[in-house]
């Protein structure tokens, strides 16, 4: 008799199963992403709301820094939804093609859905460089319990429109923002993600979801060098602490001309609000080349020199310098540069405990 009901609840499980699958023929509905629930903006009022800075309101950037902060990286659509299968499809404006970073990153999604309190990695898609505005299935045969899940925008390419699509008949709800706080991140390619496997993984991103800290990243790929016009966007968001990578990209001449007025200016504009800079990591093609190893040895020197200044000058300013993306073997480069998924791993963890120490003294926690 046991051995009956057994079979006859394996059975129930098994139909409840099939029942779940997305079918060949599925009709997907679509809800523009914007009306559901963005997170990692700088600012909620821009005309794009997939451009990290409206650049008909701030100016000053080259071309290049132009087509960076209108791209989508470290921000993300969350919502609810008892779908099987969710699919995104996208309008693109300016597109990259980067040698040194895959194109689920440059120009693709990454897919999170909650599961036990954590933030559990589903999959990841992007289109096909010739149909790149296609629909494109991100993951299909769920169960057909309610999710809340979390999507990852395009690193290294531009967004101006983009649908959420789920099964016709499913439930697709805006949910509240998951992570608490508000730390702006300020930094080069490094910030910015370059040579991830997937968008989410660059380190800010990792470190949100290990801290759940709502995390905004201005990552700007080689153009991060304490720019005035830079500190102007910096001074107009709303932050309870910032986070800065701004010695990996500029020349020791840009370094002593700039970081005390930059301090000073986003002082002015929040008093009171932590400012917390990083020892630019170690790059492993200083190894061999004498002359690199000079260079970044030099500089790594000279900001050491200055932050030690501004620490004793300035309130509410610290230093973290015990950054790191190497590991015991040197093989977490993708090109002599950047590291991959594993050192921006390494690099978080190593920032985690540091700055969570700073941001306790806050009341950030």
């Amino acid at each position: 008799m046991k051995t009956k009901r057994l079979s006859f609840l394996l059975l129930m499980v098994w139909a409840t199963m099939l029942s779940a699958q997305t079918p060949k023929d599925v009709k997907y509905t679509f809800t523009e992403a914007a009306d559901l629930t963005l997170i990692g903006r700088l600012f909620t009022d821009n005309p794009i709301p997939y451009h990290r800075v409206d650049t008909t309101r701030f100016h000053g950037f080259t071309p290049g820094e132009n087509f960076q902060v209108r791209q989508g990286a470290g921000m993300a659509c969350v919502f609810r939804t008892n779908s099987t299968t969710i699919s995104v499809q996208t309008q693109y404006g300016q597109v990259n093609f980067p040698v040194n970073t895959m194109g689920l990153a440059a120009r693709g999604y990454d897919l999170y859905i909650r599961q036990d309190g954590r933030w559990l990695y589903a999959n990841s898609a992007v289109a096909t460089d010739k149909n790149l505005e296609s629909n494109v299935v991100l993951i299909r045969d769920m169960d057909n319990t309610e999710k809340e899940c979390m999507i990852y925008l395009p690193m290294y390419s531009e967004v101006k429109g983009l649908k959420i699509g789920v099964q016709e008949g499913a439930t697709l709800q805006a949910m509240e923002n998951p992570f608490r706080h508000r730390i702006v991140f300020f930094g080069s390619s490094f910030t910015h993600g370059v040579s991830t496997s997937r968008t989410g993984m660059s380190y800010p991103l990792q470190l949100e979801r290990a801290t759940g800290l709502h995390i905004v990243s201005l990552g700007c790929s080689g153009n991060c060098k304490l720019q005035p016009y830079f500190c102007d966007v910096l001074c107009a968001t709303q932050a309870d602490a910032f986070v800065f990578d701004t010695f990996s990209n500029p020349s020791i001449p840009e370094i002593e001309q700039r970081l005390f007025p930059f301090i000073e200016k986003l002082q002015k504009a929040h008093p009171g609000v932590p400012l917390i800079f990083q020892r630019t990591i170690y790059r492993e093609r200083r190894n061999f080349s004498q002359s690199v190893n000079k260079f970044e040895g030099d500089r790594q020197h000279r900001a050491e020199q200055l932050m030690k200044e501004a620490c004793k000058r300035y309130k509410d300013v610290y230093y973290i310098d015990v950054t790191n993306a190497t590991s015991p073997t040197h093989e977490t480069s993708v090109d002599g540069t950047h590291p991959g998924d594993y050192g921006y791993t390494l690099w978080a963890e190593s920032l985690r405990k540091p700055l969570l120490k700073i941001l306790k003294k806050y009341g950030i926690k």
